[in-house]
């Protein structure tokens, strides 16, 4: 299966390159601005990747790109949640208009299927009831949530006019191995880092927002059988399907690190809905129990990276 990944140097997109290319049938085209972002998945010496560079605009050869290519993975997204609300005409033209010119060149190109990951979390908005199904009501407080909702209709449009096949994966908090502990995204990867080294965490007001996180392989494992399962829906959240809140992370942190942690409370953020977890039945009715590891297992596993890979 010829395979191409748009954005594949992400967090997201190096774990599913290192477990999609254990399948020797598989030809990965990994596609990023820079080879030099791959250097992670270089170390790996896998022989069924294929790295370009390219930009995601509405400049791209697409069709280049695509020609050959039987299944089409969009990961790009140029923007965070927590800036999304500060250039709103920029990053539509970003995001949802360059998806527009990607979807054509995969009709001319006859891709067999695409998938696009959506947010779990920013499309549904505050004044929905946990855990959250897939058919709920979708009202983004922020251009983040807003770019995700408009691109799954998009989807939806190229479906119903061309026949193009599609899976959307509503993700909800994924964690672990190369997710960059910077802040800007992955509370559990950032609040980990910090701990080990000895640094100040921020907390956005008092500790008791709560989410659904999810360690990395477990996510990519149920996006890889949506991706290669049934067209009896094409919609699914993925996540662990309960919530923990910020508070029980930080103790979960601390008790399987061991170390006392330095926190700072400041004042909460109005894109921060209170609280936010994904009803996951219908994955598991499509595709059995999900599975997935404890947050203490998870924190320790992604920790042990930490080591090693920051020689902590």
């Amino acid at each position: 299966m010829n395979i191409i990944l748009f954005g594949a140097a992400g967090f997201i997109g190096k774990n599913l390159t290192v477990e999609l290319s254990k399948n020797k049938d598989n030809i990965l085209t990994l596609v990023d601005a820079k080879k030099e972002y791959f250097s992670d998945i270089l170390r790996y010496k896998l022989d069924n990747i294929i790295i370009k560079e390219g930009t995601f605009n509405e400049k791209s050869d697409f069709d280049s790109l695509l020609r050959g290519q039987d299944i089409v993975y969009h990961l790009v997204s140029t923007t965070v949640p927590a800036t999304s609300n500060q250039c709103i005409a920029q990053e539509l033209m970003a995001n949802v208009i360059t998806t527009v010119y990607l979807l054509d060149a995969c009709v001319r190109c006859n891709i067999k299927k695409i998938i696009f990951f959506s947010s779990g979390g920013t499309i549904y908005g505050k004044d929905v009831c946990c855990p959250i199904k897939e058919e709920a009501p979708s009202y983004p407080i922020n251009s983040y949530g807003l770019q995700k909702i408009s691109i799954e209709k998009l989807f939806y449009l190229y479906h119903y006019m061309y026949g193009l096949d599609y899976r959307i994966i509503r993700l909800s908090n994924p964690y672990g191995p190369f997710q960059r502990p910077n802040g800007i995204l992955g509370a559990v990867s950032t609040f980990t880092y910090k701990a080990l080294k000895g640094e100040e965490i921020t907390v956005y007001g008092d500790g008791t927002v709560i989410r659904d996180f999810i360690y990395i392989d477990d996510a990519i494992r149920a996006v890889i059988k949506i991706a290669e399962g049934s067209k009896a829906y094409r919609i699914f959240n993925v996540g662990c399907g309960y919530g923990t809140s910020i508070k029980t992370v930080l103790d979960i942190i601390c008790s399987t690190l061991k170390k006392d942690l330095k926190i700072s409370y400041k004042q909460e953020r109005k894109m921060d809905v209170p609280e936010n977890y994904l009803d996951i039945t219908r994955y598991e009715k499509c595709y059995g129990k999900m599975e997935a590891i404890s947050l203490k297992e998870g924190i320790g596993k992604t920790a042990a990276f930490m080591k090693e890979y920051y020689n902590l």
